[in-house]
């Protein structure tokens, strides 16, 4: 008789952004996106971190302040790195991502096909940009949907 206590897909592919999330330098917000295909293959991974070539250790990390001393003007998101590290097509797939998607990062998922968002977290929900992203979303027939927070038990953990 097989096992009966396996990962669901959902809790496999969100497990894989969790993981990716953990490889950010931010010290306030970890983010972490797995793209998988309709034959449930993942096609792209990413996190929230620098631009390839920018010295994390002479960027600025804050979140307050004068812009151009805060990470925001540098820092790229988990979505569109999962999306630039792709190795096929998107057209169809659903993106894991550990936080409801911004509205420009929204944008970035319609633009390249994706059509299902599966989050953990909606921190921002309510802001401007949680609402333009959902406004964006359901006019471009994009579903998204909240995962239950959830945990893995490794077999080294009795």
């Amino acid at each position: 008789m097989k096992r009966t206590d396996y990962l669901s897909w959902d809790k496999y592919f969100m497990g894989v952004a969790i993981l990716s999330q953990m490889r950010s330098k931010d010290p306030n917000t970890q983010v972490g996106a797995c793209i998988v295909n309709p034959q449930k293959r993942i096609v792209g991974i990413g996190y929230n971190g620098f631009p390839i070539g920018i010295d994390d250790d002479v960027f600025p990390w804050k979140n307050e302040g004068d812009f151009l001393d805060t990470k925001y003007p540098y820092v790229v998101h988990a979505e569109p790195n999962a999306i630039l590290n792709a190795i096929s097509t998107l057209k169809d797939c659903t993106i894991f991502v550990t936080l409801f998607p911004c509205h420009e990062c929204a944008k970035l998922i319609i633009q390249s096909g994706i059509k299902e968002v599966v989050f953990l977290s909606e921190k921002y929900l309510g802001t401007p940009s949680d609402l333009a992203a959902k406004k964006m979303f359901d006019a471009a027939f994009v579903t998204y949907r909240k995962l239950a927070p959830f945990s893995i038990k490794l077999d080294d953990e009795q």
